[in-house]
């Protein structure tokens, strides 16, 4: 039986794991803490359309293609596991002042051109769409974008491996070529580049929030909820017992402490977008590292015949999931997935230069 080592056991090393299991591969996941880096501290959003911007076609045609194949694996997940991975049923991106609302149009036409649908409603609409909103909200767009309890996913994903016969080894990899396996995936995130160098993946710090619902206070919102407050990136995610807010970005190395002024501007903008936050219980503030890399596209493709990367997904780790998955699988396999073209290392020529 070919043997796989998969160096990483966050949502990405997770899903290749299983899938590879499944497809015959005898698999090992290489990782000391599976599962507790930035996919443990993550909103779950799916969201490539909301997310799009003119001249970034790339990034949004890969989400794109990711988002459509969440359904089939939320089922496949659900059916191997019981567990329901995904939660609310679409994306609200709100605007509160003109500018945001004259992006929140130009993001429409740009996705829109590329054969995508969204919705724009005004301000009684967003209003009728989410109640809780605050009144100074002028506009919203509201797309078919589900989001994921990323916990869950872990805990699924986990689950799934381990009927595939996955095996977990609570270590870390110090090199690559230590490992004998017959093919590896270098799915370890933010620390990719520690084992292998030209890798242009660097950590990204966010900080994000988790609020539980009290008892006799508005029910969270059914939407994801995302805004641009005094110029910050806000999102609010629905889970079943209340909800994730993030996500503060900073450069700020490994460096995982959650801040003060993290959590005073989370707050602060949360409230400016849905008043009644205030009363929910502060439940937990974590701060992960994103794999985040230059042109903001992920890193999937061979390093070498025996090395594939499947790492560098910034923000989007969760999204990326399912056409990642895919990616890899059809690389064992000797072929290309073409959607996930546009994310090959080869495009930056460090990496061209510096195959092992």
């Amino acid at each position: 039986m070919r043997t796989l080592a998969v160096v990483g056991g966050g949502v990405i090393g997770a899903v290749v794991a299983w899938r590879a299991a499944a497809a015959g591969w005898s698999v090992t996941v290489f990782d000391p803490a599976a599962g507790t880096g930035a996919s443990w501290v993550a909103g779950g959003m799916l969201a490539p359309l909301s997310e799009g911007w003119p001249g970034e076609q790339e990034a949004l045609h890969f989400g794109a293609a990711s988002l459509a194949r969440w359904p089939a694996l939320a089922a496949a997940l659900e059916r191997e596991t019981g567990l329901s991975v995904l939660v609310a049923d679409a994306t609200l991106t709100v605007a509160l002042d003109t500018a945001d609302a004259a992006d929140l149009r130009t993001i429409a036409d740009f996705v829109g051109a590329q054969g995508h649908h969204m919705q724009l409603l005004d301000r009684a609409a967003a209003r009728a769409t989410e109640p809780s909103l605050a009144r100074t909200v002028r506009a919203a767009l509201l797309a078919p974008e589900p989001a994921a309890d990323n916990r869950l996913l872990l805990t699924a994903l986990s689950r799934a491996g381990a009927a595939a016969g996955v095996r977990i080894r609570p270590e870390p990899v110090r090199d690559l070529a230590d490992l004998d396996h017959d093919r590896i995936v270098l799915a370890a995130g933010a620390a990719s580049a520690r084992l292998w160098p030209q890798l242009p993946v660097r950590p990204l710090k966010g900080e994000i929030l988790r609020l539980r619902h009290r008892p006799g206070i508005p029910p969270p919102p059914r939407h994801v909820v995302r805004a641009r407050v005094h110029g910050r990136s806000l999102y609010l995610v629905p889970r079943a017992d209340g909800l994730v807010v993030g996500a503060t970005q900073y450069e700020a190395g490994f460096d995982t402490t959650v801040t003060v002024a993290g959590v005073r501007d989370l707050i602060a903008d949360a409230e400016a977008v849905l008043p009644g936050i205030g009363e929910y219980e502060l439940t937990e503030a974590a701060a992960g590292s994103r794999p985040a890399t230059p042109d903001n596209l992920p890193l999937i493709g061979p390093l070498t015949e025996r090395v594939i990367a499947a790492t560098g997904h910034g923000r989007n780790g969760i999204l990326g999931v399912p056409v990642t998955a895919d990616a890899v699988l059809a690389l064992l396999a000797g072929d290309v997935l073409p959607e996930a073209k546009a994310a090959d290392p080869h495009r930056f020529p460090q990496i061209s230069g510096g195959a092992r």
